[in-house]
């Protein structure tokens, strides 16, 4: 039974069927009882007029020879004796009546399950709350005090996920010579060979650097032509220093995969208003970081020194060119069509038909041919800075993209490069305020690298470890109950209209889900075809690179094979689920559907209220559009923009802890999303409750089911409150738990908040 129905309770000697049958048959005994005018009273009391036994003395009195006849005083006593008889009869029904509904009635309520997987939960649970915290002021607090590091709850299942692959990437196996399952374990195996690795040294990349023409401060520089360069980069290293290409489906339906060009991924975290101090600390960081990269390559100081610093001003100018994406929403320039003709016009430094054709060489592609350009003014910009540099310092321009290869290329170097990689992500952390990432040790390094490049072949392998066929159809009937609850709470919003509704519904009804992993992949002869031009060896730079190529080449002929289901956009093992617009798909990895968000043995509260909630949330997104200014034309604009304004107020009434989010309607629209799903999890909770028996609860926990329920829900926000990352554009996580609590008047209901605390307010919004 899906959301949790197995119990881990005690064996009783009745079944729960049969439990179910008696206290229905119990529970018409007594309406029975009830109903009766006089009791139990009338059922057995005599008849009026002559009774039965009168009517056959007179029949025997007349036939009975006289001397047959018996004393009158017998039937004087046997009269008061039968109704002392039937008394003590009905007296003793009624309390064996008593005795049975008593044990029934505690059986048909909720029972602690006892199933290993609840023990592991109830640990968990014990660890990161505080019992003693008041749940009606302060439920984050209740449900996660304890809670350590980024977005706990999801850390640590990502975590848990990368040690599941661990084990089977270092399981004894016996694979085909060539199979893709051969090449990933091999992979694996020489990534945690450092031994190889430190061996080799820095010939590998010097190997590396001579091939794209040199570097002026390390080695005999040839003085190539920057496009050639720059399309060695792109094509053979997935590296794009300046701008950003890649095949994806078009902004507008019916979304057919298009070439689009966007801005690049900046190795240093600058922002368009970021604090002088902050800068240049950053800058400093950055530039002893390229120091020591040069001086690792055997250059001379002075010269590393002079490219290292040119080369962060052509990434601080660059930066200068982007514009926020708030400005291109308000500008209504998110992207633009051009062709490629075009495009070389408008920005001539980059020979962008040459560029683009060896890195999609899957595609033929001609002066004519249409791309997508997400930021047109910023390719302008950076095109004529590369068109100075050129014209003065061309040898910086090569600077400057060996070193972003480097960096890109530092986890299959020696440990020497990777500590000078760590040392400045640390040091960024610091300065930007993010979030640390996990010190990891080199098998689980090794480990995301294996996964990233043979992700077809260790899909399969992960799903059959770790998502069972059984807790597929328990996740997926979860699913349909959420589902189920959101087409319904749709018929009650007042700010709808019916036609509104309708579509909406619609939309909901048609959307594909998808679970687990791609259906492909689970076909090991379509996943090990994904592996042909995989070449390992000589040394694992070498194989680091093959990877690299094969999964570019991978994810472009996926989108221009007929393709008939969705490309996936995160891995099997993956935690987070996501919305597909193009595609109309709502996608939840088998690596989400875990403790502690999921499992078939948990409380039907346990996984309502944590993968039940992430399940309404992602479904929600698909109705996001309508709360967008004017999307709704045929609605009730004043009710929607008051349901819009009251979770607005509501989100300001609660204290600012733990950061905050970077505002906007995007920030807006999370938010909904978070009340929305909370109130279409419960709803189909109470529903499963209403209609199937057999609920359990966490033992020593003290939790009714529907505190549970709510005790679930906060868990799955858990983190330290000090790690708000300044990019992230949802809500602190205690606005998060709070925010939709206070909107749930159940919640105050089952935890018995007195009217007027904080999270039992006078108003709440229907929004969704």
């Amino acid at each position: 039974m899906a959301g949790g129905g197995l119990s881990g309770g005690r064996q009783e000697a009745v079944t729960p069927g049969a439990q179910s049958l008696l206290c229905c048959g119990l529970l018409v005994f007594c309406k029975l009882y009830v109903l009766g005018s006089g009791g139990w009273g009338q059922v057995w009391r005599e008849p009026r007029g002559p009774s039965w036994e009168s009517r056959m003395g007179t029949l025997w009195s007349q036939e009975r020879p006289p001397e047959d006849e018996q004393p009158a005083e017998r039937s004087r006593w046997w009269a008061p004796a039968r109704r002392l008889l039937m008394a003590v009869l009905l007296l003793s029904l009624l309390l064996g009546s008593s005795v049975v509904l008593f044990y029934i009635f505690r059986s048909c309520g909720p029972r602690p399950c006892e199933m290993p997987a609840c023990s592991h939960l109830l640990k968990y649970y014990l660890a990161s709350g505080n019992s003693s915290a008041p749940p009606c002021t302060d439920f984050f607090s209740f449900a996660c005090a304890e809670a350590k590091g980024a977005n706990n709850s999801f850390q640590a299942l990502a975590e848990e996920n990368k040690s599941r692959l661990q084990k089977i990437l270092e399981a004894p196996w016996s694979w085909p010579p060539g199979s893709g399952e051969e090449k990933a374990f091999q992979f694996y195996h020489s990534c945690l060979d450092t031994e190889a690795i430190e061996a080799a040294g820095a010939s590998p990349l010097r190997q590396v650097i001579e091939e794209l023409g040199g570097w002026p401060i390390s080695s005999n520089w040839t003085s190539l032509d920057f496009n050639r360069t720059l399309r060695l980069l792109m094509s053979q290293y997935d590296h794009f220093p300046f701008f950003r290409a890649y095949l994806g489906p078009h902004p507008t339906p019916p979304h057919t995969p298009i070439i689009q060009i966007d801005q690049p991924e900046f190795d240093v975290p600058l922002k368009q208003k970021q604090e002088q101090k902050i800068y240049a600390q950053i800058v400093r960081a950055y530039l002893t970081y390229l120091n020591q990269l040069g001086t690792l390559l055997g250059g001379d100081p002075g010269q590393v020194q002079q490219h290292a610093s040119l080369s962060i001003s052509i990434t601080s100018q660059l930066f200068q060119f982007l514009r926020p994406l708030e400005q291109q929403q308000a500008q209504e320039k998110l992207f633009q069509i051009v062709t490629i003709d075009q495009l070389q016009e408008m920005a001539p430094a980059i020979d962008w038909l040459s560029c683009l054709q060896a890195t999609f060489t899957q595609m033929s592609l001609s002066p004519s041919q249409t791309i997508v350009v997400h930021d047109l003014d910023y390719v302008k910009n950076m095109s004529k800075l590369v068109e100075e540099q050129l014209s003065s310092h061309s040898d910086f321009l090569q600077s400057h993209m060996i070193f972003g290869l480097v960096g890109t290329l530092s986890p299959a170097l020696t440990s020497t490069f990777r500590e000078a990689r760590r040392l400045l992500n640390q040091k960024l952390q610091e300065l930007t305020g993010r979030p640390p990432v996990p010190a990891y040790a080199r098998p689980m390094k090794c480990v995301e690298e294996t996964g990233a490049f043979f992700e077809p072949t260790l899909a399969a392998l992960f799903v059959r470890e770790a998502f069972s066929p059984s807790t597929q159809s328990a996740a997926m009937d979860l699913f349909t109950a959420i589902k189920d609850a959101l087409v319904t709470r749709l018929r009650r919003l007042p700010w709808m209209d019916e036609e509104t509704q309708k579509k909406a519904q619609d939309r909901v009804t048609q959307l594909q889900v998808e679970m687990g992993a791609p259906g492909w992949a689970m076909t090991p002869a379509l996943a090990s075809q994904k592996y042909s031009e995989v070449h390992l060896g000589p040394s694992f730079l070498q194989s680091f690179l093959s990877g690299i190529r094969s999964r570019r080449a991978r994810i472009i002929q996926s989108f221009l094979e007929p393709f008939p289901h969705h490309r996936w956009q995160v891995s099997p093992w993956g935690v987070k689920a996501y919305y597909s617009v193009s595609d109309h798909v709502v996608v939840f990895p088998a690596g989400l559907l875990q403790p502690p968000f999921f499992h078939p043995a948990y409380p039907r509260a346990v996984n309502f209220g944590a993968a039940g909630s992430i399940m309404a949330r992602e479904l929600l997104h698909v109705l996001d559009q309508l709360l967008l200014p004017g999307n709704c034309p045929a609605c009730d604009t004043h009710a929607l923009e008051r349901e819009q304004r009251c979770l607005e107020s509501r989100s300001a009434a609660f204290p600012s802890r733990g950061g905050t989010s970077s505002g906007g309607f995007h920030s807006f629209l999370e938010s909904a999303a978070d009340v929305g799903a909370l109130a279409i999890a419960l709803q189909a909770y109470s529903k499963r409750l209403l209609w199937r028996h057999g609920e359990t609860t966490l033992p020593s926990l003290d939790l009714t089911p529907h505190q549970l329920f709510f005790r679930s829900y906060a868990q799955v926000m858990c983190r330290e409150l000090s790690t708000q990352d300044s990019q992230d554009t949802q809500s602190p996580p205690t606005l998060r738990v709070h925010g939709p609590l206070s909107n749930t008047l159940a919640f105050a209901r089952h935890f018995h908040c007195a009217h007027g605390a904080l999270l039992n307010p006078s108003r709440r919004c229907q929004l969704w």
